[in-house]
Order: structure tokens, then C-alpha cells, then sequence
């Protein structure tokens, strides 16, 4: 045993004297470091990490979760790094995790491996934690059958960065969260959102990975959002957004890139957004726009080969439009100075009837289809007089 305790440091290893996770920590001190050598472990019961301590894994050891919550940390300043969890398995009426943080603050979740976990990372009312650079493998099981991968409820200050999750039902789930930030994430193949968070203002999110999900990016009821750097790609079904915004005010959505989603953007409730400098490729709906979205300004946009790039459900519309690029202006610029002499009327006259009778896309590529729009782009008499841009770019933006 006196082999295993060194300056501080437990040592943790299949053959050594102390071969349990759970007992190193019943061992260690506040402030020490437990080591845990390569090797796979099956602990009989949930780790309670009651105490502030570093756990490190060197050699990626491996960890047999079964039917529980593999970490319970209800210590503040913890620091779990380099574990590998594997096959916590679900339940209907346990929120299982790999990792679960409870009533915590200052704690560092790095560098870990989870793999086929109900839950990956569980955060319930904690404060200045940082999440970062674990790679989360969910089970692929069926929604129900499913937790997220990280998952914060009623807290704060959490740092969520440069992590790779997938399989889950959700792949970040952030809900009563104030004042977080996520960047640099991956969230791709999850069954229902990449991201998912309500009730959260003040957060941030820059340069994530959004693909492939089941239903996209969904966020709602929250305000003093900023989105930034973010790249929505091929999420696609007859229900999947590219980013869905419900009921989201004074918040910033710029920068970032939609392509091959079914709708790229979707704003339903939501309010006073600086929309501007996104690019919008290749998507089904590039911008869904319902009617209670109001005073919203969008500039700087880039339209390209999308098969609608902008709809809505009314004539009725108090957002705005200008400076935006469109590959579909057919205007000129006599003045020469960058900007169409002729407004453009983004808003298809077809998409307003498809947006009554869905069935009706079977007319898409069809003849009839093309006189119609044309018809009211000479004589526009149905589409919204407040939905147009009255200087669009004549060169698409770098």
C-alpha cells in the first residue's frame, strides 16, 4: 500500500495494491492526484468523488460502467482527465451518466473517451465548469432509448469546448443555463438535435460543427443569444432545421454557414436579431421567416442555389432586408456602386403556395412554376411588400 501513496499521488493499476478507483479515492486527500494506469477496470458500484482531487488516466484505462452512474463528483475543484467509460446502461428512470457533476463548481472534465453511455457528461446546478476535448460515442439507440451526450441543467459559467459527440439523442442540452460558451464542438449523427437548449440567456456559441443530426439545432426562450462561426450541414427530413429559433430575442446570428439542410433557418417568435454575413447553400427553405418573427434586420447574407431562399406564412412581416447577396438578382447597377439599382423581392410567389399546400413541391422544377414566379416579379401582387431588399449585392462577398 505505501507503494501507492507517493507525495500526494494514489496510484491506481489492475495488479497493484490498490486496483479500485473508489478505494483510491476513500485513500487520497483533498488536493491530491490519482493515477490511474492502463488496464480495464469494473468498479461494483457508483464513484463518489466527494473531495477535491485529480483523477488522470495515463494509457487510456478502461472503465465497465453497467447499471449505474459510473462518477458522482459533488466536490468542487475536481479534475477528471484521460478515462475511458464505457456502456452505462439506460434507464426510465435514472438519468445514468458516465460523469455526473451535482451542486459543483470549478471543475475540469478533459480528455476522456465515452463510449455507449445513456448519459455522457451530467450537469446539474453547477458554476464555472469547463468541459473540453472528450470525445462522446453514444449508443445509436432509438430517442427513447437515448440520453444527451453533455447535458447541463440550472447552471452557469460553463465552458463547453473542442469536444466531439455523437449517436445521443442530443448532442449538448443546455437548459436554465446563464452566461456559458461553446466553441470548436462536433455534434453530428444524434436523433434528434445537435444542440438543444432552452431558457438560457447570455450564452455564446462559436465555430461548432452542427451535422447530420435527426431535426438539426434547436433553440428557444432565451435572449442576448450570439451564434457565430457556425457551420449547419445536410440535416434533412421532412422536420429538420439547419437552426430552428423560437422565441429568441436581441440576440446575434452571424457568420455562419447553412448548406444541404432541408430548411436552413428557421425563425418562429423571435425578435430584434442582427442577422448578417451567413451563408446560405444549397438548402431546401434557406430562411423560413413566420410572421410573429418581427423587427429582425438581415444584411451581409449570401443566397446561393437554394430551391427557396426565403418564406413565410403572411403578407404581414416587420423585419428587414438589405445589402444582401442574391444568385437569383436579375437587376443592374448603373451607378456603380456595388449595390442592384432595382430592389429584389426575394419571397417566391410558388413558396407561398407551397407553404399552404406542402404537396405542391411536385410543381417545382415544372414550367408552370417558372411563368407563375415570373408573372409576379413583373406585376408582384401576392408576395409580402416589407420582405424585399431594396440594394442587393451585385458581388457575392468573399
Amino acid at each position: 500500500m505505501i507503494a501507492a501513496l507517493i507525495a500526494g499521488v494514489v496510484i491506481v493499476s489492475p495488479a497493484g495494491p490498490v486496483s479500485s478507483l473508489g478505494a483510491a479515492v476513500a485513500l487520497a486527500h483533498p488536493g491530491d492526484t490519482i493515477i490511474v494506469r492502463a488496464g480495464h477496470y469494473r468498479e461494483g458500484r457508483t464513484v463518489l468523488v466527494d473531495r477535491p482531487v485529480v483523477i488522470r488516466g495515463e494509457g487510456a484505462p478502461v472503465f465497465d460502467a453497467g447499471e449505474r452512474t459510473f462518477l458522482l463528483v459533488t466536490a468542487n475543484d475536481v479534475t477528471i482527465e484521460g478515462l475511458v467509460i464505457a456502456d452505462v446502461q439506460p434507464s426510465s428512470t435514472d438519468d445514468r451518466a458516465a460523469i455526473k457533476l451535482d451542486h459543483v463548481t470549478r471543475c475540469v472534465v478533459r480528455g476522456n473517451r465515452i463510449q455507449r453511455s445513456f448519459f455522457g457528461i451530467h450537469g446539474s446546478k453547477v458554476s464555472s465548469c469547463l468541459i473540453e476535448d472528450n470525445r462522446i460515442e453514444g449508443p445509436g439507440a432509438t430517442e427513447q432509448m437515448a440520453g444527451n451526450a453533455i447535458h447541463f441543467w440550472s447552471s452557469a459559467n460553463v465552458t463547453v469546448r473542442r469536444n466531439r459527440v455523437e449517436g445521443h439523442r442530443d448532442g449538448i442540452y443546455l437548459e436554465f443555463v446563464r452566461g456559458s460558451t461553446l466553441s470548436d464542438n462536433v455534434s453530428r449523427r444524434n436523433r434528434r438535435y445537435g444542440l438543444h437548449f432552452m431558457f438560457s440567456d447570455s450564452c455564446r456559441y462559436e465555430r461548432n460543427r452542427f451535422t447530420s443530426n435527426g431535426a438539426g439545432v434547436a433553440v428557444m426562450y432565451s435572449k442576448h443569444v450570439t451564434m457565430t462561426g457556425n457551420e449547419f450541414a445536410r440535416n434533412e427530413g421532412q422536420a429538420a432545421f439547419g437552426l430552428l429559433l423560437k422565441d429568441i430575442s436581441d440576440g446575434e446570428i452571424s457568420d455562419n454557414r447553412f448548406t444541404s439542410n432541408t430548411t436552413g433557418l428557421y425563425l418562429e417568435g423571435s425578435n430584434r436579431l442582427a442577422v448578417h454575413g451567413n451563408r446560405f447553400e444549397a438548402n431546401g427553405w434557406a430562411l423560413r421567416l413566420l410572421a410573429n418573427a418581427t423587427d429582425n434586420e438581415f444584411d451581409g447574407n449570401v443566397f446561393l442555389a437554394n430551391a427557396f431562399d426565403v418564406t413565410t406564412n403572411s403578407r404581414s412581416a416587420t423585419s428587414h432586408f438589405r445589402g444582401n447577396y442574391w444568385d437569383q438578382y436579375r437587376g443592374f447597377d448603373l451607378d456603380h456602386d456595388g449595390y442592384g439599382d432595382v430592389p429584389h423581392r426575394p419571397v417566391r410567389l410558388f413558396s407561398l403556395v407551397v407553404e399552404q399546400n406542402e404537396p405542391a413541391l411536385i410543381l417545382l422544377r415544372s414550367l408552370f412554376v417558372d411563368l407563375l414566379d415570373q408573372a409576379e416579379r413583373v406585376l408582384p401582387i401576392l408576395t409580402p411588400e416589407a420582405l424585399i431588399d431594396p440594394a442587393p449585392l451585385m458581388a457575392r462577398p468573399r
